[in-house]
């Protein structure tokens, strides 16, 4: 397996601090056929139900449920619903148990397993990963940019993986940190949501191709060593303004 663990501490924080320091992280399901991974390139944080205001777009707003539940217990643990009764997303539990924060995963750069990918999306054969540039990113796109596309991409439904443990080496589906550094980070409203749409949550690599949504959509650029966001409010779409975090 690429890289390490991750430790538990890591993602028992708010998911607007463990969000942006996600991002390099590779996301690896083992599988019969070898491993699946995808460098996490995009993800949105949703806050838990006891932030004053709760947040109105989080699955958790309303108290725990058993859809729900997995997200109200330890951090690290993967979340994985279904949408449309056919496609699925996968969210990874954030702060101590029973305060269900999470992150949603939008977006994968494919690292290994591109052809198993391929075929579990039902595509075509592409290129490897060295050719990405320039015309290859489109092809890679296809793969894992997107909630749902990047789920089918790794093969990963409710049954069996919502509440693996992301960071228990014996979990076929893990979370886990090469080295890899990502130097800018575009903070920008979250997309594909119609609740709480102006808050600055939805968090992506500058200028990777495989992030999913609108190229346009404005946003604040930071540095993902930063360990919080807070006191970033709704913003104009038409900054592009640095920002340096202050821990």
């Amino acid at each position: 397996m690429p890289g390490r663990l991750l430790k538990r501490a890591f993602f028992e924080a708010p998911p607007e601090r463990v969000a942006p320091l996600l991002l390099g992280k590779l996301l690896v399901h083992r599988t019969r056929g070898g491993l699946l991974a995808g460098r996490i390139v995009e993800a949105e944080a949703y806050l838990g139900p006891h932030n004053d205001p709760p947040d109105p777009a989080a699955h958790s707003h309303r108290g725990p449920t058993p859809r729900n539940g997995v997200l109200f217990g330890p951090a690290g643990h993967a979340y994985v619903y279904s949408i449309y009764g056919r496609y699925f997303c996968m969210n990874i539990s954030c702060e101590v148990e029973g305060r269900a924060g999470c992150v949603l995963l939008r977006a994968l750069e494919p690292v290994a397993g591109l052809k198993q990918m391929a075929r579990n999306r039902g595509l075509r054969v592409f290129p490897p990963l060295r050719q990405r540039a320039p015309q290859g990113w489109g092809n890679l796109k296809e793969l894992t940019s997107g909630p749902g596309r990047l789920c089918q991409a790794l093969g990963l439904a409710r049954i069996p993986h919502n509440g693996l443990d992301l960071r228990d080496a014996a979990s076929p589906l893990q979370v886990r940190d090469d080295g890899c550094k990502v130097e800018e980070v575009l903070v920008t409203r979250r997309i594909g949501i119609r609740h709480a749409v102006d808050l600055p949550l939805r968090f992506s690599v500058a200028g990777n191709g495989c992030v999913s949504g609108p190229k346009t959509l404005g946003g604040r650029f930071i540095f993902p060593q930063a360990s919080t966001v807070t006191g970033m409010k709704q913003f104009p779409s038409s900054s592009r303004q640095k920002k340096q975090l202050q821990p």
